[in-house]
């Protein structure tokens, strides 16, 4: 076995950094919005009104680059038999037993599971930001509707923003993960240990 293994192309690492960004501005710019306490982070959008301005056309620009990518990687976040079993085995997961746990494919089932949750919120996201979108779109609902939306947004916000927290860590706790989105590659020892249906696939293929 020679040389590294393509785990993603040029295309999906720009499309994944590019979401990445707008996240981080998105987030920045919504919770200056949030607290008096955080306005401060204003400042960094020029301003508190040019960051009302600015936050839901960034939260557009990531919804529409965040579902480009996850039609990119729905098929192969679908829940599966063995994603079942390695989920009924979270004790082996939190203690780094992975020798235990179901042989799992290009994502084991806790990536699945922060990949439809991730959808789910930037979904409810996007909706409520619309309703409660005072420029262009929230004269066309009532007062109640839009209070309603706004604390739908805030949670919906804050479910992403944790999700985020956990993607990153996860990332940085299995080594080599980072580099993979970094660079596009891996090597077939990673493979073989953390995602060996895959490693299997790929393999049949180079044959």
């Amino acid at each position: 076995m020679k040389g590294d293994i393509q785990r993603y192309n040029a295309s999906e690492r720009s499309n994944h950094w590019a979401v990445a960004l707008l996240f981080v501005l998105a987030a920045l710019s919504g919770l200056a919005l949030f607290h008096p306490a955080l306005f401060w982070l204003s400042h960094l959008f020029g301003g508190g009104p040019w960051t009302r301005i600015l936050h839901p056309f960034i939260g557009v620009a990531m919804g529409v680059l965040f579902a480009l990518m996850a039609w990119r990687f729905a098929g192969r976040n679908r829940i599966k038999t063995h994603d079942r079993q390695w989920l009924s085995q979270w004790r082996d997961v939190v203690t780094n037993q992975e020798d235990n746990l179901p042989r799992v494919g290009k994502y084991n089932a806790g990536q699945k599971l922060l990949f439809w949750t991730l959808i789910v919120s930037m979904a409810v996201l996007l909706l409520t930001g619309l309703v409660i979108w005072r420029e262009y779109f929230s004269g066309a609902f009532a007062v109640g509707i839009i209070r309603f939306a706004s604390l739908l947004h805030a949670f919906a916000a804050f479910v992403l923003i944790s999700s985020i927290i956990v993607h990153i860590y996860a990332a940085i706790w299995v080594k080599g993960s980072v580099g993979a989105m970094l660079y596009g590659k891996v090597s077939h020892a990673w493979a073989r240990k953390h995602h060996p249906l895959w490693h299997d696939e790929v393999r049949e293929k180079e044959h």
